[in-house]
């Protein structure tokens, strides 16, 4: 991780620009298409959910944008993101409250899968205060499975410091033969454009086109 210089920064306007509002975040939702992608799942019996963690954290780290944070003012640039993300076992039909879960990614997909499904599955609280403790390397995720939305908004706090992605997706749909997800970016403007959010999908879009 290391500081930036804001004399040498060539965002340093909009940083200051969109910095001073009481709210400086922004959603933007889209549609993916994963017919490939699920294809490849359903065949191999990969989990759909720490699948599109593990493809959406390495897209997101290809996007310097997305790896920013804010501190007292400060901006610093982390070499990599962990993902952490809300977990429902699903097993137990008298509780339907999720857990947040934090994994860091340290290998390929076949590793991630392991020890996101061993973390998910053993940890008893629904919230780790030491996981996120003077940690803000995060991306979040979260699911919407039973929801095929057009536009969500996540809770945040009034916090213009509050610089870590939220990403989201609902529930897949068939169209025209192909299969498309709802996916859901919400970002810090003062770090993060569209054209930032452009190149996370685009970069998103070739890995699930390429995923084998």
């Amino acid at each position: 991780m290391k500081e930036i210089d804001f004399s040498n920064w060539k965002r340093r306007e909009h940083f200051a620009f969109f910095h001073r509002m009481d709210y400086p975040h922004f959603n933007v939702c889209f549609d993916l298409d994963i017919t490939g992608f699920a294809g490849v799942i359903k065949e191999k019996n990969f989990p759909f959910y720490f699948s599109m963690i593990y493809l959406s954290t390495l897209s997101a780290n290809l996007v310097e944008e997305f790896k920013f944070r804010i501190r007292d003012g400060k901006v610093f640039l982390h070499e990599s993101l962990t993902p952490s993300f809300t977990y429902m076992d699903g097993k137990n039909t008298e509780d339907d409250l999720f857990k947040m879960v934090t994994v860091e990614i340290n290998g390929d997909l076949n590793n991630f899968i392991e020890l996101a499904s061993a973390k998910s599955k053993n940890q008893k609280e629904y919230f780790i205060a030491s996981d996120f403790a003077n940690r803000d390397d995060f991306i979040y995720y979260t699911s919407l499975p039973w929801i095929s939305f057009t536009h969500l908004s996540h809770t945040i706090n009034l916090n213009k410091n509050d610089s870590v992605p939220r990403l989201s997706w609902g529930k897949y749909y068939e169209r025209d033969s192909k299969i498309y997800l709802p996916y859901s970016v919400q970002v810090n403007h003062a770090l993060v454009d569209g054209i930032h959010i452009g190149r996370f999908k685009e970069t998103l879009e070739n890995q699930l086109n390429s995923f084998n």
